[in-house]
């Protein structure tokens, strides 16, 4: 399988998600989006940095690039697309999943460890983990904050579009455990179908094994699923 992993100006994790990629057996390479989406590609990555220098709001400058539009298409004709971090706040702002992504609540840049529960298991990116698994992905970001209203987020859940929510390190979903404030602890959903979703957490940056922890290749292995 090629993977296109999305360059825009901004982006830091690009080469990240190259590698992880790499390393799970995947054909990954990079596109300038000005350059436009190739016509052989069988995913996309959106990757996280700070498109834009997060101008406006975060994701809303490279949403309105051109190649999103071609990246919606692909996702419509069934093509499997993940925005990790930045990415998940294109995803949103090009409205590839529903709601979006705002300051932290604590007003401030936060890296850390942050364990995940594993909300729906039925989907591409989380087939690999049983429901209520736990796992440990970093965060990076400054605007990671879901928002959504409440009748929108009802439908979520209804139609289990919920990939994980911040936990304890016991699968308890507390205020604690939320980093950023998010509503309902949400830290992933999809889109209108499932292979179309978005994540805050890094995914890539836990998958290879010199980094410690490979809990994030489960959410990578879906591309070929």
């Amino acid at each position: 399988m090629t993977i296109a992993v999305i360059q825009f100006g901004g982006s830091n994790c690009d080469r990240d998600a190259v590698q992880a990629l790499g390393s799970l057996g995947f054909d990954a390479e990079l596109v300038w989006h000005e350059d436009g989406l190739p016509a052989d590609v069988d995913g996309v990555v959106l990757p996280g940095g700070f498109s834009y220098g997060d101008y406006l709001r975060a994701g809303a400058m490279a949403a309105r690039s051109p190649i999103m539009a071609e990246v919606r298409e692909a996702a419509s004709e069934g093509t499997p697309v993940l925005g990790i971090c930045n990415g998940a706040q294109i995803g949103c702002e090009s409205s590839l999943t529903p709601g979006a992504f705002t300051t932290n609540e604590s007003a401030r840049f936060q890296c850390e460890h942050v364990y995940l529960r594993v909300e729906n298991a039925d989907t591409p990116w989380t087939s690999q983990y049983e429901e209520g698994d736990v796992v440990e992905l970093p965060i990076a970001h400054g605007e990671g904050r879901y928002e959504i209203s409440d009748d929108r987020l009802d439908e979520l859940e209804a139609e289990d579009r919920i990939l994980f929510r911040y936990c304890d390190e016991d699968g308890t979903v507390s205020p604690e455990a939320n980093p950023n404030g998010s509503k309902h602890s949400v830290a992933g959903v999809t889109g209108d179908a499932e292979h179309v979703a978005v994540m805050m957490p890094h995914p890539e940056r836990a998958t290879l094994s010199d980094l410690g922890r490979t809990d994030g290749r489960g959410v990578l292995t879906g591309f070929a699923d």
